[in-house]
């Protein structure tokens, strides 16, 4: 079922997700199919953030025993912690999930205005916190928001309403890729500040996940691509701090005793750890040998503990996530609540790749946590809050539309069935003289149909509906045109000819 304006050109087709270089989004047969067999879609997400949330409890756990006790004079002090927030966050989750996604649109600019004002204000003296070197928080004693995170719940609400309100211009750079690059900008700018590199490439990658999705050329995407990697580059040489993370990420075992230090020491973690690990509880890396273990990599105590098993279970769950997240994309009613869904899903996966990827030495370190499983208050109630309007997207879905379209045939063929009577016209039918258009008189030959062979079977009338067979209508023949030309050979009989 279609619920385009005009056809697609050319776009970025998943199963059950159609969004077209024109800004239009169209409905597959995978939600569908899905919504007639196995669990709804709801069921599996809440399933699979279960998981990853007590998952994520286990190794914050385990991971921060020995940092927990140096901080705090206890051992479950962090888990303590963490398991508030677990309850925030599920809170927030089950408010989210009960308010209809379509409320977002209408407090898309007051998110966004007050989330650029605390980036500002996490920057002034007297106001945001410091902690490791970069000033990211802002509150008071253990209650500390970090705006970034909530930066990009902002940002996906704002591209998926600029698409939805100009899907007819998305061809037009300066009608959607504008505005969506001074929002982006002025936030990346504001978080670079910090510093908080790993932020501010998510944020990169939710804006151009949308866009794409939306249907922007991709000669827009390509432009505004070129531009932010020629800032990213020189932001990094003329820092230091980032210049020395890009040169411990190309070569960790050269820079192993100063900036390639926690990369290595993840390394030799998640090298530890074999098939199935040395036992949950049994890692070593944590006794003060990788720093920020319960927190950015957390997924080195992962491989450690649990061994390359655990590792790919772990990814096996996320890639659940993204797969059913995008499915309930597919099934949205209406364009923003797709976008608003693949948005959340881009958001999460591309956390999680990034500090995956630092964790394993394929990215620089960026001091990103990962989704669930880290520890950190924001960063959970935060995750878990737009996983609740994932939810409610998935709740708003449409009925199967397997299941509509054979409810209308029977209703149809009910309704014919008690006002035919034998041998009586329904009312509503056409007269038994007239053709209707497009029809085949009856002496033609249906095409495909070879000469001299056998006549098709005249259709049989209506049985089951109770309506009488009416007899075959014959077209009347057109009169003849007078010529003056001579009659060709094999002329049927009985046609006048001029002498």
């Amino acid at each position: 079922m279609s619920t385009s304006a005009g056809p697609l050109r050319r776009g970025f087709h998943h199963s059950g997700l159609a969004i077209g270089e024109a800004g239009r989004m169209r409905r597959t047969a995978g939600p569908e199919r899905l919504a007639t067999t196995g669990l709804p879609l709801a069921t599996r997400l809440v399933a699979l953030v279960a998981v990853l949330c007590v998952f994520g409890l286990v190794m914050v756990g385990s991971a921060s025993p020995v940092i927990s006790t140096n901080l705090y004079g206890s051992p479950w002090s962090i888990l303590v912690r963490q398991v508030i927030w677990l309850v925030l966050g599920v809170a927030a989750l089950a408010v989210t999930s009960r308010v209809d996604y379509h409320v977002w649109r209408r407090v898309r600019v007051p998110l966004l205005v007050g989330t650029l004002v605390l980036l500002v204000a996490v920057l002034l003296p007297h106001l945001g916190v410091t902690a490791g070197g970069s000033s990211r928080w802002i509150g008071f004693g253990q209650l500390r928001l970090q705006p970034s995170e909530l930066m990009k719940l902002a940002l996906v609400v704002f591209v998926a309403d600029l698409l939805t309100r100009r899907a007819e211009w998305v061809w037009s750079p300066k009608a959607v890729v504008a505005p969506v690059a001074i929002v982006l900008c002025t936030s990346a700018v504001l978080v670079l500040k910090q510093p908080d590199m790993g932020t501010a490439m998510v944020l990169c990658c939710i804006a151009f996940g949308l866009l794409f999705l939306g249907g922007v050329r991709m000669r827009s995407l390509w432009r505004l691509a070129a531009g932010l990697a020629a800032a990213a580059v020189v932001l990094a040489i003329v820092d230091p701090y980032r210049r020395d993370r890009i040169l411990s990420f190309l070569n960790p075992s050269a820079t192993r005793s100063g900036s390639g230090y926690q990369v290595w020491q993840s390394l030799i973690g998640l090298g530890s750890g074999h098939l199935f690990g040395l036992g949950l509880g049994g890692g070593r890396q944590k006794w003060g040998l990788l720093p920020n273990a319960h927190t950015d990599f957390i997924f080195s105590v992962v491989g450690e503990e649990l061994g390359l098993v655990g590792a790919v279970l772990l990814l096996a769950l996320f890639l659940g996530f993204a797969w059913t997240g995008l499915r309930i994309a597919g099934g949205a009613p209406d364009r923003f609540g797709g976008l608003l869904a693949a948005g959340v899903v881009i958001w999460i996966m591309s956390q999680a790749v990034i500090n995956v990827g630092a964790v394993i030495g394929l990215l620089p370190v960026t001091g990103i946590p990962l989704p669930f499983i880290s520890f950190g208050g924001s960063s959970l109630v935060i995750v878990l809050a737009a996983t609740g309007i994932l939810l409610n997207v998935a709740r708003s879905d449409r009925p199967p539309i397997r299941a509509r379209s054979s409810a209308a045939p029977t209703a149809a063929r009910r309704s014919a069935g008690n006002l035919s009577v034998a041998g009586a016209r329904p009312s509503g039918a056409r007269p038994s003289g007239a053709r209707p258009s497009g029809a085949r008189p009856s002496g033609a030959r249906p095409s495909g149909a070879r000469a001299g062979g056998p006549r098709p079977e005249k259709t049989r009338a209506a049985s089951v509906s109770g309506r009488a067979s009416r007899p075959p209508v014959r077209a009347a023949r057109p009169a003849a045109r007078p010529t003056d030309r001579q009659p060709r050979s094999g002329r049927r009989a009985g046609r006048p000819v001029r002498a």
